[in-house]
């Protein structure tokens, strides 16, 4: 294998590093735009050098490209010459030069997993490596069992030893229905942490265990004692011999920052104005498709835009502010996204375009948010700017509802004018409805009538803002917005003495 450079990425004095673990944009030239970018990638100049030819690449060769002018990294196994994008990327020429020469797959998955270098780098792709990885003995043996698996099989030795518990599978039958069923070995299992998609004849079961992915890849949840019973409708009322031909990843557990993301196409069945610029956005799940977002957690959606995938991180909402039903728990079709329309965007006016009844794919949840932190919590703040909003309506509901120990929760929501404020009027009667919650509106270009508090994120606001409802109680701060107001809100927030296990901050 490759050796992979030891320095952290991005490096600690880049523009990329967030204080929060996120990454910033640096200024790029103009007429370097990523629609800039795909309008090169069409116009049939040799961006790697090599005139259309593909080539295996040693080790030695790789290491031999490591400079701006002649970069090339290799991901995944595939080797690309950068060396045309790096007035391109948002994150700068130096992050870029990081992995120069070498394999930097580790190093992209810290900042860049949910991108689809794949479609971006296409016209820069030189070739494959040629030192190909090893097998695992398990892996080989899976894949002779050509038709189709054993009616019980049981993850091997395979897995790290530092993972959880080795999960397994059974499955039987009646003359109409199938039933799977996986044992985690977790108490702690439930809706959220089942992923189930039946597509185009393939059925795929993701089940998050702690930082694991078990994958059954060929779903009703029992929940507390960690099995999980997915239900299936045979087509026929036929006895069946095999449960299916295993497909990749079938019964492995494995870290999921190495799953990648898994995709499936949601059906937009509504599109609402929220203010001058933001829109929610309904998605409709396909009919064979489980998947409840956590709380906390993110989704990356992605369109085709000019013929080049394009990917953005959203963190879905919950339309408990709209309606006096709370979120159901069960058979949950649909998700909701506040999303900003930005008018000289390529992203979001594209997504705007959508016509209803037009599908956008939406992946998998990912996000270190653990619902753990509001055990025996009494004080909850959220310091949100703009739609650095959206992580916060889930938050509240869960809060609100589901945490007995809960004093108040106060919400700080920064923005520019009164008619930036995402739903001013739901919040207020929330605030009015339960006595525990307050909000604060903050606006730092306000017109003449505003009466309320102006400026942006200081010391004088939070001291203000952040009391504690007793001495020592158990306090949780949560800031999400764009990148300055994070870095900054961090800094201050360590600076009033609170710890770490005490702020989150969500970044994507």
């Amino acid at each position: 294998m490759l050796n992979v450079p030891s320095q952290s990425f991005p490096a600690p004095s880049s523009q990329q590093r967030a204080a929060s673990g996120g990454r910033s944009k640096v200024p790029l030239k103009q007429g370097r735009s990523l629609m800039d970018w795909i309008r090169l990638t069409k116009s049939g100049k040799d961006l790697t050098g090599l005139k259309g030819r593909l080539i295996e690449v040693t080790e030695e060769e790789l290491k031999r490209h490591n400079t701006k002018d002649d970069c090339w990294i290799c991901i995944r196994g595939f080797v690309y010459n950068v060396s045309p994008y790096m007035e391109y990327h948002p994150g700068g020429e130096d992050e870029l030069m990081r992995a120069a020469g070498s394999d930097g797959t580790d190093l992209f998955d810290q900042v860049h997993r949910w991108v689809n270098y794949e479609s971006m780098l296409k016209e820069c792709l030189v070739g494959r490596m040629a030192i190909k990885p090893t097998i695992p003995k398990d892996y080989r043996e899976e894949k002779k069992v050509l038709n189709g698996m054993l009616p019980k099989t049981q993850v091997t030795d395979t897995l790290t030893k530092e993972g959880p518990g080795s999960p397994s599978y059974d499955w039987f039958q009646t003359d109409s229905l199938v039933t799977l069923v996986i044992y985690t070995k977790q108490k702690d299992i439930n809706l959220d942490s089942v992923i189930v998609d039946h597509q185009d004849d393939s059925f795929r079961a993701e089940t998050i265990i702690k930082d694991y992915s078990y994958i059954i890849h060929i779903v009703r949840v029992i929940e507390n004692v960690g099995k999980i019973e997915i239900v299936l409708k045979k087509k026929e009322n036929t006895s069946w011999k095999r449960l299916g031909h295993p497909l990749e990843n079938h019964n492995s557990l494995i870290p999921k920052k190495d799953t990648g993301l898994n995709y499936r196409k949601c059906q937009l069945i509504s599109k609402e104005c929220v203010t001058h610029d933001t829109k929610l956005f309904c998605l409709m799940l396909p009919p064979s498709t489980h998947l409840q977002v956590p709380i906390g957690q993110h989704v990356y959606l992605k369109l085709t835009i000019t013929g080049t995938e394009i990917v953005k991180p959203y963190t879905p909402v919950s339309d408990f502010l709209l309606s006096e039903l709370k979120e159901p728990v069960l058979n949950n079709k649909y998700i909701y996204f506040l999303i900003k329309i930005y008018a000289a965007g390529l992203f979001t006016p594209e997504l705007d375009h959508l016509q209803i009844g037009d599908f956008v794919s939406v992946s998998n949840p990912e996000g270190n948010f653990k619902i753990s932190q509001f055990q025996e919590l009494e004080d909850l703040f959220l310091l949100a700017a703009g739609t650095g909003f959206t992580p916060m309506v889930k938050i509240l509901n869960y809060a609100l509802t589901n945490i007995p120990s809960l004093r108040k929760v106060k919400l700080m929501f920064f923005n520019k004018t009164e008619d930036d404020i995402i739903w001013r009027s739901q919040l207020e009667k929330l605030a009015f409805k339960d006595k525990r919650f307050q909000v604060e509106f903050v606006l730092s270009a306000p017109t003449s009538e505003w009466n309320g508090k102006q400026g942006h994120i200081s010391p004088g606001l939070l001291s203000e803002f952040l009391k504690r409802s007793l001495d020592r109680s158990k306090v949780l701060i949560c800031i999400c917005g764009p990148t300055p107001f994070t870095e900054q809100g961090i800094r201050l927030l360590q600076d009033l003495n609170f710890s770490k296990d005490e702020i989150h901050s969500f970044t994507a």
